[in-house]
């Protein structure tokens, strides 16, 4: 173990520049995670409004062209030479005249039907358009302008794509005569016109092949797959369907899709547009070294600037240490020198002085002279207080009796009552009791006479939690706090509970005596470290102690109050408590400058361990009816109890009955077959023991579920009986849950 810690022992600038540096690189690292992330969000969120501007200008445009070819070729069907010879219906005739339609009309498809759907005359100006599928393809159009209404729509015709428009022409007497169908090829020239205002990349596409593309690399192998990736139900006009990240020609790109409307209704016809971010890309990279060059540049000189510091302040430690090893060798000429007025400064003076003080060995001898007459005096007050112990243990033994009783009505009552105000007020009686149990268990700690139970504890959290306590009759007192703790304090092995209940006597004292003194006062705490021992001092403005009164202070009963004011039982209790943790209470004062306590306790030693015990409570069952066909004789002279223990055990289905003593017990049990039985240790007559004797001869199962009740203090030989017999013990008082706790253990053994 020891060459382990030896491997790991570090020197103290690494302990202090390791965790440095590491906390900068953590902000940094959070940082470029930030600006990374809040530049990613902005740009990608422009890049969508790019998207949905371009999409909305697109279908904006597709409006307007459609819109002029209509209004460009609505009034060719009312020319009367184009309407006479459409009347004619003489199909030779009327394609001689028409061949010429396309070029005069700027449209590279021209059509006409008849009014019983017939086609007569089909006209393309370029010789490679698929006009079979033309036709084919506009039959929707043209049917709907059978109907009388004029017709717009896209369709895809071999490579090409179409806007459609059927205008259907009638006679002069309002008759249907046929419907012209006019083709307009959708080219690169207008969608090249659309990139150049947009700044956006486009590609038509239809039947799951790219028509038309803008974009630079070949599309045909991508765009088909990433236009189902992209694509969601959508109609023209709205906006894109969904917007995706895409790597295209090495750059990158956001990619959204949508489609046309048509009037085959398959959505087959459709686009994408696609947004670069490459130059917001490579800006958002620039920052990201910007921030990581910047941040590196601050950790080494940060890095720097701490060693230099940390070297500047071991630098007297350094010294002091070579200072100390030559004191240790019976050198105490040595002196450090004082460079500076701050901490080590201050601790290089000391060092100066505790060698100073070594060399008096006379002002050490009388010190150790008058430690002596002091512990004498100590032994003498300890000697006065062990006479009371057998009193206390009596007081402590009648009050827990009650205290269980107000604690158990408290619970049946807080589960039986409904009204909010009403649960507060028996919560209020409730942890009020409690309080009387504490200060019961302090008594009897003190009266049994053994170590409490303890535990590593923080002196500086004990003497915060009792201020904490008392703040409010501390402030409405006019009486103000300075606490000074160390925060280096080690830690010390005590019991919490008394150490915190004797704080809270010595801050009260100190109170009332200020208040019965003085309008406001102050008192003021410090704690340090000395040896091998933590010192609490409380030092208090108020009118002090008189020489007279100084050695009574700790006498049991001793009080200066008024008669009722006072027990004289609080300062006796903190030096019973303060010897049991193997320390020291005393006071000094003088009239008129207040008194001032000061109490010394052990630290726990570097290398001590402490194991805390770890209860494994047994969880009470929480159903009415888990005692339903059991049997329960409850023996105890206090009838409160009696009615505390029935009401509760009967609201959980047992049968319950009850024994004042232990004759009237005996002739219960000889009477009555019971499944389990409740004991007073302490009674009039028999006492639990030999009633457990008695039972455990005549119905041995009964003894193995027997539980105990005792509000006495336990002696050692009433805890050997325990023990050897295996026997479950609850001490007074106890709560409902502890106590069903007890029988569903004793029922389940």
């Amino acid at each position: 173990m020891e060459k382990l810690r030896a491997t790991f022992q570090v020197s103290f600038s690494t302990k202090v520049i390791v965790p440095v540096v590491a906390t900068m690189v953590l902000l940094m690292g959070i940082t470029v995670w930030m600006v990374n992330e809040r530049l990613t969000e902005q740009f990608q969120a422009e890049a969508v409004r790019n998207l949905d501007r371009a999409a909305a200008e697109f279908h904006i445009a597709r409006r307007s062209s459609t819109r002029n070819l209509v209004d460009r070729l609505r009034n060719l069907r009312n020319e009367p030479r184009y309407k006479a010879l459409l009347a004619s219906g003489h199909v030779p005739t009327l394609a001689e005249e028409l061949k010429n339609l396309p070029v005069e009309q700027g449209v590279d498809v021209a059509l006409f039907t008849s009014d019983s759907g017939k086609l007569l005359v089909k006209i393309k100006g370029d010789p490679q358009i698929e006009l079979g599928q033309f036709e084919t393809n506009s039959s929707p159009a043209v049917r709907r302008a059978l109907q009388g209404e004029e017709t717009v729509d896209i369709i895809q015709a071999g490579d090409d794509l179409f806007d459609v428009v059927s205008i259907p022409v009638t006679s002069s007497k309002g008759a249907l005569i046929g419907v012209l169908t006019f083709g307009l090829q959708i080219r690169n020239a207008d969608v090249r016109e659309f990139k150049a205002t947009s700044q956006s990349e486009i590609a038509l596409l239809a039947e799951g092949r790219v028509i038309i593309s803008t974009a630079l690399a070949d599309p045909h192998r991508d765009f088909a797959s990433l236009f189902r990736d992209c694509m969601a139900v959508a109609v023209e006009g709205s906006s894109p369907a969904r917007i995706k990240e895409i790597l295209l020609g090495g750059g990158h790109y956001f990619c959204s899709a949508g489609t046309f409307a048509t009037l085959s209704g398959k959505g087959n016809v459709g686009y994408l547009l696609l947004c670069s971010y490459e130059q917001p890309l490579r800006a958002l990279r620039g920052t990201q070294q910007m921030l990581l060059a910047v941040s590196a540049l601050g950790i080494l000189i940060g890095t720097a600037f701490i060693w230099l510091l940390v070297r500047k302040v071991t630098q007297p430690l350094r010294a002091l240490s070579i200072s100390a090893e030559a004191v240790g060798q019976g050198d105490f000429s040595q002196r450090v020198q004082v460079t500076s007025s701050d901490e080590c400064g201050e601790l290089a003076a000391i060092f100066n002085q505790m060698t100073e003080n070594v060399k008096r060995s006379r002002e050490q001898l009388e010190q150790t002279v008058d430690t002596l007459k002091t512990t004498q005096a100590q032994l003498i007050q300890s000697e006065k207080l062990s006479g009371i112990g057998e009193f206390v243990a009596g007081v402590a033994h009648e009050l827990n009796n009650p205290l269980t009783s107000v604690m158990g009505f408290s619970e049946l009552l807080a589960k039986a009552d409904t009204n909010p105000q009403h649960k507060r007020f028996l919560e209020m009686i409730n942890k009020s009791a409690q309080r009387c149990h504490k200060i019961v268990q302090s008594l009897l700690s003190f009266a049994r006479r053994r170590a409490p139970e303890r535990k590593l504890s923080s002196i500086n959290e004990l003497v915060e939690s009792a201020v904490e306590f008392l703040q409010y009759q501390l402030r409405t007192s006019n009486i103000e706090v300075v606490t000074r703790l160390d925060p280096h304090l080690p830690k010390a092995l005590v019991d919490p509970h008394q150490i915190q209940q004797v704080f809270l006597n010595v801050i009260n004292n100190a109170r009332q005596a200020i208040e019965g003194h003085q309008p406001k006062g102050s008192v003021r705490i410090n704690t340090e470290t000395c040896g091998h021992v933590c010192r609490i001092t409380f030092q208090d403005n108020g009118p002090g102690v008189s020489e007279r009164n100084l050695s009574k202070v700790f006498d049991p009963f001793f009080t200066t109050k008024e008669v009722g004011k006072g027990t004289g039982l609080g300062l006796s209790l903190c030096y019973g408590i303060i010897k049991e943790h193997g320390g020291a209470i005393s006071v000094r004062s003088r009239p008129g400058e207040g008194a001032t306590f000061v109490i010394e306790l052990p630290l726990a030693a570097a290398t001590e361990e402490t194991v805390e015990k770890k209860e494994h409570p047994i969880v009470a069952p929480a159903s009415t009816t888990e005692g339903l066909g059991k049997k329960v004789l409850v023996i105890d002279d206090e009838e409160a109890i009696l009615q505390m223990v029935r009401e509760t055990l009967s609201e959980h289905g047992y049968e319950v009955d009850v024994a004042r003593d232990g004759e009237s017990a005996l002739s219960r049990l000889g009477q009555t077959s019971y499944d389990l039985a409740l004991c007073d240790w302490k009674m009039p007559g028999l006492n639990g023991q030999q009633i457990y004797e008695r039972v455990r001869a005549t119905n041995p199962a009964l003894s193995e579920r027997m539980i105990f009740i005792t509000g006495d203090v336990i002696n050692d030989k009433t805890e050997k009986f325990l023990r050897e017999s295996q026997r479950v013990c609850l001490s007074k008082p106890f709560s409902l849950v502890e106590f069903r706790a007890a029988i569903s253990k004793a029922l389940a053994g």
